[in-house]
């Protein structure tokens, strides 16, 4: 029997994955909304047949999340980016949409909206990516104060954008860059756990404004390659970069369709990704964060070793 309808925005990534994993096996029906449906066909794959459906829409396209919403019992916004492109601002994505979403979530008197921000982004006052997180948690809470806000630290897990690339980059680079010195200290939690506490939140109807997820150790950034240059058996320069010519190379970065590293990021990596004490974290709701960062890396790090052994 179907417990709820559940309506899912950025499906595709590793977090929407995940939770329809989870979900459709606990008897939750989810319609994942997607730009391109059929580039996202292997979603199907993600749950028992009949639990889910994937739909193709303009997200800002107000009629037509109107009759989405109405449909079901919680909605659930994942979608957000890490830079700007010609058609997708931080302010489109990470501000109106949402407000839009809680909006309409009050007006058809949904059970629940949970949407999906970012840790440490009160203190980056100068990142444009953070006062638009920041902006959209506003609007939320103004548009439906009913609204769980998820702040997690760096998500990772073998389908992420994170513990991926640098390891990618530590093989092919004979010196990596450390910006700030490798110090800025993070509180990394894996997409399972994530996604735990996404489902306890749904389950246990939680309803806590803003929750911050993180995971059970603090590393910083040079821990972090440290750890990765060991799981592949590599030996690395790890060189602290002077912020002049930092933001050069984040200059020259930007320029490319999907860059590695933008002056907006450079400006984030300033400020620590670590619980602020100043909101409840997922331990107090009781969802610890069990996964430790190297041993779950570990069991996928092998396709970046020699030979992939």
């Amino acid at each position: 029997m179907i417990k709820k309808k559940v309506l899912i925005f950025g499906a595709s990534g590793q977090i929407g994955r995940n939770i329809i994993r989870k979900i459709t096996l606990k008897n939750y029906k989810v319609t994942a909304v997607t730009r391109n449906a059929h580039k996202s066909i292997f979603l199907k794959t993600q749950a028992p047949l009949g639990y889910l459906d994937i739909i193709e829409e303009n997200i800002f396209d107000e009629k037509a999340l109107e009759k989405l919403i109405e449909k079901h019992d919680v909605c659930i916004n994942l979608i957000g980016i890490l830079y700007e492109k010609k058609n997708n601002s931080f302010e489109n994505i990470h501000a109106l949409f949402p407000s839009i979403l809680a909006k309409l979530c009050k007006e058809y008197k949904l059970k629940h909206f949970i949407h999906i921000s970012a840790l440490g982004i009160n203190e980056a006052i100068d990142s444009d990516y953070a006062k638009s997180k920041l902006n959209g948690e506003t609007n939320i809470l103004k548009n439906f104060p009913l609204s769980t806000i998820l702040r997690p630290s760096v998500v990772y897990s073998v389908d992420d954008n994170f513990t991926t690339t640098f390891m990618t980059l530590l093989n092919r680079l004979p010196i990596f860059p450390l910006y700030y010195s490798g110090k800025t200290r993070f509180m990394p939690i894996h997409c399972s756990d994530l996604t735990d506490i996404i489902y306890s939140v749904i389950s246990k109807n939680i309803s806590s404004k803003i929750v911050e997820c993180v995971g059970p150790k603090t590393i910083t950034f040079r821990q972090i390659i440290e750890i990765l240059l060991k799981l592949i058996n590599k030996k690395r320069i790890l060189l602290p970069l002077p912020l002049s010519i930092a933001n050069l190379s984040a200059r020259f970065f930007q320029l490319f369709p999907k860059p590695l590293l933008t002056q907006d990021q450079l400006r984030l990596l300033k400020y620590d990704n670590i619980a602020s004490g100043k909101y409840k974290t997922n331990s107090d709701f009781g969802i610890p964060s069990l996964r430790n960062f190297e041993n779950e890396v570990e069991k996928y790090c092998y396709m970046w070793k020699e030979t992939g052994e």
